[in-house]
């Protein structure tokens, strides 16, 4: 019998730090890694670029069945092709809580993510993976911090990309968008009751990665 892969999800929402902890934690162990943000960022792109409406559910489930994703340390590829600021602006980040609500697309989109849980094993990162993708994940860590801080790192992230932003206007946004996923119907967002809770907004990267590794060096 195939033992089944170790999986770590890292939930949070949007700039508490996920994508960081989690590529530097799954470099660390030598683990798989999954960005499920990513998919519903690649999925809101290909609808803008191909003129899928974000209510054509038909048009948006046929999209999610052919999605060719590849995540590596180097960053994300579509279809063989790597894809990585165009899915990173705010722009992108809205585009893509429109889609990630849809049922019909989850639903396509969960067995397409747990196929990922590979030897070695896998560290997963998004919103719902400790709650819904992967419940019996061997460790879970919830990532938060203050909206004004999760906004100040995206500002600066976002700057130091060359992009024109506005630190009132991303406040805003980051506010909007934790209130529409904490209160979506289908997996909203909310740690998963065996979750670890680390609040970022007072630590850095380095504290983090630190309590992480402690905690999943602690179950395996």
């Amino acid at each position: 019998m195939i033992k089944e892969a170790p999986v770590l999800t890292i939930d949070g929402p949007s700039g508490s730090g996920k994508g960081t902890i989690s590529t530097t934690v799954a470099g660390k162990l030598g683990w798989h890694y999954l960005d499920s943000g990513a998919i519903y960022r690649v999925l809101g792109y290909l609808a803008k670029t191909r003129n899928i409406a974000f209510d054509d559910v038909g048009g948006l489930v046929n999209l999610s069945q052919n999605l060719d994703l590849t995540f590596t340390a180097q960053g994300i590829s579509l279809d063989g092709k790597p894809v990585g600021d165009e899915i990173r602006t705010e722009d992108a980040g809205k585009r893509a809580s429109l889609v990630s609500p849809i049922p019909e697309v989850r639903k396509t989109l969960l067995q397409w993510q747990r196929a990922r849980a590979r030897p070695p094993g896998l560290v997963a990162d998004g919103r719902d993976m400790g709650t819904v993708v992967f419940p019996n994940a061997i460790c879970k860590i919830f990532l938060t911090a203050s909206a004004q801080a999760r906004a100040d790192r995206r500002f600066k992230q976002l700057r130091d990309k060359g992009f024109d932003v506005n630190i009132a206007q991303l406040f805003k946004e980051i506010s909007e968008r934790d209130e529409r996923d904490a209160n979506r119907k289908v997996s909203p967002l909310k740690p998963a009751h065996d979750a670890v809770v680390l609040d970022t907004t007072e630590l850095d990267i380095a504290e983090v990665i630190s309590r992480v590794m402690g905690e999943i060096n602690s179950r395996l």
